[in-house]
């Protein structure tokens, strides 16, 4: 046991912060993974429709929605957009590969 671990163990109110913390994270993970199959239905469903990969004014919308309900959550907003932004790429490259497997 490293000694940083071991101070771990001998705080518990340190530990208790970190057993929620990986509790956090491991929601994240099931929630973004969840969100992914719903996009990569959506992603789908658009090749077969000949509709764009991305919607721009969707995604303005949804960061512009995101950025107040940062706000009113005490998140900086900034941080929320940087991260719904690296996302919606991910999610529109998923949408391009989909439109390239069905021919498109």
């Amino acid at each position: 046991m490293s000694e940083t671990q071991s101070q771990t163990a001998a705080d518990p109110v340190l530990a208790g912060y970190r057993a929620s913390i990986d509790n956090i994270d491991a929601a994240l993970i099931h929630i973004l993974a969840e969100r992914f199959r719903i996009t990569k239905a959506v992603g789908a469903y658009k090749a077969e429709k000949n509709l764009p990969p991305s919607d721009p004014a969707r995604e303005e919308r949804q960061i512009a929605r995101l950025r107040k309900l940062a706000g009113e959550a005490n998140l900086d907003p900034e941080f929320s957009e940087k991260f719904l932004r690296f996302v919606i790429q991910e999610v529109i490259r998923h949408h391009e590969q989909a439109i390239e497997e069905n021919g498109g």
